[in-house]
């Protein structure tokens, strides 16, 4: 079998089945969770009532978020992996690998931006390494390892839903790819929408964060109680995020894409810049497997804390397959995206000049 390596962005599941999982290290008994396609963390029994959660991301400068946004950024994005797990994040470990050209001032605002998001969130940093290094440039500065102690028996892994939890998600699809595109390509957008609408799109940014949305959802209780997966929708977007999370728990699923949720804001952009919003970048949402006595409790608790959700369809045993349904009944077989349109479209702007 041919594994393609990708271009841009993570890798997909053949590369990720064939190269990187039949190579583990050693194996250790107490890793109740190791590396797995749609896992966000690993989970290590510390005794009979603790385990530590763990997640890993990159540390990201994006110039053109300037310093402070990008470290509130990159802050959420790991700590929206982590509390996939139903525990909060508690500790940072941070590698900073800098490119020459940033300078002291500059890393300071990034840092105590960082800083003053960590403490928001009760993070303490508690090891690292940092430098600045040749061949090194924006926008991957390092990467980071989020940490949390939690009880064995409360918390939650992308592999524990089954088959007949309902599917939720939060605020909607391609959350991510409007932010981030009426940040990087705000003339563009002005011109062709209006400055009101420009200005609705970028306020997208601070919507990529799914730390409240899961920390509130299993209030409802989990595994059998309530929810019993979480998954955060990132590259792939909402129906890769679903496809990640029934692969990883064996499961199939049936969706409504009329039920998915797509704001009128999203959908112009994506109509601009030639993407699908269903599999493209969706930091921000969130997918929640939850048992089907338990939805309403949850989209209510949900909306009371000012946190938009829909059910848009549910998980089946693995042989039915991924199927999504349209409106007017017919459906089709869906699969996971090896590649997230965000990118290809991300360049083609680039190339036409748009700016």
């Amino acid at each position: 079998m041919q594994v393609d390596f990708p271009k841009f962005g993570k890798v997909g599941k053949i590369f990720f089945d064939n190269v990187i999982y039949p190579k583990l290290g050693a194996r250790r008994e107490e890793v109740l969770v190791g590396p797995a396609y749609g896992c966000d963390n690993a989970v290590i029994k510390v005794n009979e009532r603790q385990v530590m959660i763990l997640t890993t991301d990159p540390l990201s400068i994006i110039p053109v978020l300037g310093f402070e946004d990008s470290a509130w950024l990159t802050v959420h994005l790991l700590a929206s992996d982590l509390a996939t797990s139903g525990i909060p994040p508690m500790y940072a470990v941070l590698d900073f690998n800098l490119p020459p050209q940033i300078t002291k001032e500059e890393f300071e605002i990034y840092w105590d931006a960082f800083h003053r998001e960590c403490e928001k969130l009760g993070i303490a940093i508690v090891a690292g390494h940092t430098g600045k290094f040749f061949g090194i440039d924006y926008t991957i500065v390092g990467g980071g390892t989020f940490i949390s102690i939690g009880d064995i028996d409360k918390y939650l892994a992308s592999n524990m839903a089954r088959p007949g939890d309902r599917i939720v998600i939060t605020k909607g699809t391609a959350i991510a790819t409007t932010g981030i595109l009426a940040r990087v390509f705000p003339e563009t957008i002005e011109k062709n929408f209006g400055s009101g609408f420009l200005k609705e799109a970028q306020s997208y940014f601070r919507k990529f964060s799914v730390v409240n949305d899961a920390l509130i959802a299993v209030k409802v209780g989990v595994r059998d109680e309530g929810v019993s997966a979480m998954h955060d929708a990132t590259e792939g977007g909402v129906l890769g995020g679903i496809y990640e999370l029934a692969v990883a728990s064996g499961c199939g699923a049936h969706i409504y894409r009329d039920k998915i949720p797509i704001s009128e804001t999203t959908e112009k952009i994506c109509q601009l810049f030639e993407i699908d919003p269903y599999i493209s970048l969706s930091e921000g949402t969130l997918i929640i497997a939850v048992k089907e006595g338990k939805v309403t409790e949850l989209i209510n608790l949900l909306e009371e804390n000012g946190i938009n959700s829909a059910e848009v369809g549910y998980l089946t045993e693995a042989t039915y397959g991924f199927w999504i349904e349209e409106p007017d009944g017919t459906r089709s077989e869906f699969f996971y995206p090896e590649a997230d349109p965000y990118w290809s479209a991300y360049i083609n702007a680039v190339n036409k000049g748009w700016r």
